[in-house]
């Protein structure tokens, strides 16, 4: 099973990792960072299969995928 770890504080809520995920697991939060941007979530990370789509469309670093 793979592990998605999202910076919180990194995200500007950019919402291109949740475009770029195949199985629709990536969603907006409802609450706010420091910076006030809505940072993304996981919904199921059960259903993740480590694909990395969402960290490499992430122009902040702000996801690691580990498999």
């Amino acid at each position: 099973m793979a592990k998605i770890d999202i910076n919180e504080e990194r995200c500007k809520g950019c919402e291109l990792c949740v475009h770029a995920c195949p199985k629709g697991i990536l969603a907006l939060a409802d609450k706010f960072n420091n910076q006030g941007y809505r940072p993304v979530e996981i919904l199921d990370a059960e259903k993740c299969i480590g694909c990395a789509f969402c960290a490499r469309m992430c122009p902040d670093v702000a996801i690691e995928v580990y498999k």
